[in-house]
């Protein structure tokens, strides 16, 4: 649990401006990776789907735009949730947990979103269990995570993450600047602990099939999606 509460510790001051640097230190791919990881989600506007490690909301307003679905939103961030208050329409609602201890029957939703959220948990085939839980058969799960990229483009990505994103974000605020020092060391560690074909077997022990997975961004980022049996 060390990293979740590092991570919270990290980004909890940096809701009012989360969305726009979060768009402009990914050279605006993030805003991209959240509208793909939307797509795959199968979700009809009868539907209600929960949207975990919800943040300011970004994913939740494009499965409302997307989808016209009912969309839960939990994060364990009080910070965060009060910026997605203040952005989303009332409907939409918003609960303060864990993810690794949901606070919902089984079966409860008829799809599920998560985005960058294995990183933080020290289990992630527990979490991916606890996540399919409250899904009823059938139902979407999808997540978003970054990757490190393979072959030509990995040194690329090594020069900008040691050295282009700390620098960029020094020059953004102090905050920021410990959000460039952190998430190249922190991206790295946990695909050394957890290689991607590890990964998905991980999604297959957790009662999901259909599994797909799609690296963008010369891969930078990653959505593997899939159903509940």
């Amino acid at each position: 649990m060390a990293g979740v509460v590092s991570a919270r510790t990290l980004f909890a001051p940096l809701g009012p401006t989360y969305d726009r640097y979060a768009a402009a230190l990914s050279f605006g791919q993030d805003p991209r990776w959240r509208r793909f990881l939307v797509s795959c989600i199968e979700a009809e506007p009868t539907d209600t789907v929960l949207d975990v490690a919800t943040g300011t909301g970004a994913v939740a307003r494009e499965l409302l735009r997307q989808k016209g679905c009912t969309v839960v939103g939990l994060d364990q961030s009080p910070e965060m949730l009060a910026e997605a208050r203040r952005r989303l329409p009332k409907e939409v609602r918003l609960v303060e947990a864990s993810a690794e201890q949901l606070p919902f029957p089984d079966a409860s939703f008829d799809a599920l979103t998560f985005t960058y959220l294995l990183r933080y948990v020290s289990d992630p085939g527990a979490m991916l269990r606890e996540l399919a839980r409250v899904v009823r058969p059938g139902g979407t799960v999808a997540g978003l995570e970054f990757a490190v990229p393979h072959g030509v483009w990995r040194p690329f990505w090594e020069l900008y993450v040691r050295v282009g994103l700390p620098l960029a974000g020094r020059v953004i605020s102090p905050g920021w600047a410990g959000v460039g020092d952190f998430l190249g060391p922190s991206i790295r560690s946990f695909y050394a602990s957890w290689p991607e074909q590890r990964l998905l077997e991980l999604w297959h022990e957790a009662g999901i099939a259909g599994i797909r997975s799609r690296r963008l961004s010369l891969g930078g980022g990653i959505v593997t999606w899939g159903r509940r049996t």
